[in-house]
């Protein structure tokens, strides 16, 4: 396999040029639902470079407001992944069929400039592509890096790594496990919603399990935006989305508004098993707290994940 930034395979979005803007649907973010999809369009500025306009409406359904004053952070993430799959097919050539796999995602934000009186403020996202790995003409896999502004403010940096599988050789790695032909875990009962920092117990992806700091995933394959289109494995960002609200429930912080969170998948999370989550509070303070939340599914780790809630924390680099 080589790594190298080439741009071969690339769609016919990508032979446009620089300076041509182009419109991002549904079908590139892997989004049905057009109101669950934030990248709006983009320009190329060179073979690894782009600009994003992207919107966060202050009144989603799930990435929604979490107080009175804040947007959720988790919707930066949730752009850095649909911008990730967008790029990859309409410039990198990945085919429209291409399973992605989640590696690693990593965020730094500032909370107190995620503010609902900007909410119709168009975002923009200044994206880098690196160590991006073909196989043959295909698209094998590589990093974006971005940085979100919006209303002239830096707002979050986020970095992640997607990887690129053939629907063939998906198939051929998911054929033996029992979710592929329909078998699923019963959907568990709900923590209580606001101890998890949800309004309504459908958004809850946590139930309780046998000790304190521990749950049980609770993936609600019917959810629209948590699961938008059928899957036979817990999609990454569900992962994400219950680290944090372990985090909130282990933490006792309401709103818990991350700062920074750093995630990396060591395997898929399957729905015919039960999924552990353990929290563990590394620092906690009178202005913020850090939480480090393992997932673990029959005996081997799935993921693991660092969040830092901090209110009035600035936008720190990414190492």
């Amino acid at each position: 396999m080589e790594d190298q930034t080439g741009r071969r395979g690339a769609s016919a979005n990508a032979v446009a040029g620089p300076g041509a803007r182009t419109r991002v649907t549904a079908g590139l973010a892997h989004r049905p639902r057009a109101a669950d999809v934030f990248p709006v369009d983009w320009v190329r500025l060179s073979d690894t470079r782009f600009r994003v306009t992207a919107h966060w409406p202050a009144d989603h359904a799930f990435f929604g407001p979490v107080d009175d004053r804040h947007q959720d952070p988790m919707v930066v993430g949730e752009t850095l992944r649909q911008t990730s799959m967008v790029l990859a097919h309409a410039e990198f050539g990945a085919p429209a069929d291409t399973h992605f796999v989640m590696r690693d995602l990593e965020v730094c934000a500032d909370p107190d400039r995620l503010l609902l009186a900007d909410a119709d403020e168009p975002v923009t996202v200044d994206v880098t592509c690196s160590e991006v790995r073909r196989r043959g003409r295909g698209l094998n896999g590589m990093r974006t890096t971005m940085e979100f502004r919006r209303a002239g403010l830096l707002v979050a940096r986020g970095t992640g790594s997607t990887g690129c599988t053939s629907p063939a050789a998906y198939r051929r790695l998911r054929e033996r496990r029992p979710a592929s032909r329909g078998a699923r875990t019963p959907l568990p009962e709900p923590v209580p919603p606001p101890l998890v920092g949800r309004h309504r117990a459908e958004d809850v992806v946590l139930a309780p399990a046998d000790r304190p700091g521990s749950w049980l995933l609770r993936a609600h394959t019917g959810h629209p935006v948590l699961f938008p289109r059928p899957n036979d494995h817990v999609p990454g960002m569900v992962l994400f989305e219950a680290a944090r609200q372990a985090a909130t429930a282990a933490s006792g912080r309401l709103p818990f508004l991350p700062s920074e969170l750093a995630v990396s998948f060591s395997r898929y999370a399957e729905l015919d098993s039960p999924c552990r989550l353990d929290a563990e509070v590394l620092d906690k303070g009178e202005d913020g707290v850090t939480v480090r939340v393992s997932g673990t599914q029959d005996g081997q780790p799935v993921f693991a994940a660092t969040l830092t809630r901090a209110p009035a924390a600035p936008v720190r680099p990414l190492p």
